[in-house]
């Protein structure tokens, strides 16, 4: 009996740390090789996240999904790059319209843009929810413009169609790089007084939404409801722009629970 729970030991290990991560650990071996099991996972979260970059969205069924939002119809645009395989060997066009006559110029406090990135995938899973829970959170509060879908896009590509609309502040959603763990993961991008020749240091980025093991989406737009309080206030976005909506909840926990003074 004792040898058999010296054997169960090292399984029982690595099943109690794998309860909180995704990663791939404590794999095992068998003689030289990974387990059957184990390479065969590996195989198929590989073709899941070449899948993801490779399927292409469809603009149409999104449309219907975002209209429904209540945001307005949205407008479409696409980047310079023509196809898939050309948006994956060239980044600069991706970050780069194609045309952007189509999208109207509204002067609106925001501007959602919802780009197929790297996994459309994760766009047609996670962009209508979350564009959602966004407009519950900002439309009492602010002007918003109609929505914009992007195909082929890049983070930048925002910049130009937030130009086009006039907005103060624009919230890009766009499917992130898919990994071996997670293939339908969106991002947000959050870039105050947007134009053209902004960097990834004039942005704030909230990753890894993908409920229910990722980020949720009432989570998420209530980042982003901080960060474009703080941008307004500061004047600016990115690294100077720091995340307080944590903060926030525990002073508005403690003003609730911490009885005042009597007199």
């Amino acid at each position: 009996m004792s040898i058999d729970r010296r054997a169960r030991a090292p399984q029982d290990f690595w099943n109690s740390l794998r309860s909180s991560t995704q990663s791939r650990i404590g794999l095992g071996r068998v003689g030289d090789a990974l387990p059957t099991t184990s390479v065969l996972e590996f195989r198929a979260a590989h073709a899941a996240a070449r899948d993801a970059v490779h399927l292409p969205l469809d603009v149409s069924a999104l449309a219907t999904r975002v209209e429904a939002v209540g945001l307005g119809s949205p407008v479409t645009v696409r980047s310079r790059a023509t196809s898939r395989p050309e948006y994956l060997r060239r980044p600069d066009l991706g970050r780069l319209p194609a045309d952007l006559t189509a999208v109207p110029r509204t002067g609106a406090d925001l501007g959602f843009v919802l780009g197929d990135g790297l996994s459309p995938r994760a766009l047609m899973d996670h962009g209508a929810p979350l564009l959602a829970a966004l407009a519950t959170e900002l439309a009492d509060t602010y002007s918003i413009a109609p929505p914009v879908i992007a195909t082929q896009a890049r983070v930048a590509l925002g910049d130009h169609i937030a130009a086009a609309l006039g907005v103060q502040t624009l919230i890009v959603l766009i499917g992130e790089r898919p990994g071996l763990s997670v293939a339908d993961s969106l991002g947000i991008y959050l870039t105050h007084l947007p134009k053209p020749g902004r960097t990834d240091a004039d942005r704030n980025c909230i990753s890894n939404i993908h409920p229910p093991e990722g980020l949720g989406y009432q989570q998420a737009a209530r980042v982003v409801a901080s960060l474009i309080s703080g941008a307004r206030r500061l004047g600016r976005s990115g690294v100077d722009l720091k995340d307080t909506s944590r903060t926030d909840e525990l002073v508005s926990h403690a003003a609730l629970t911490i009885p005042g003074p009597t007199g």
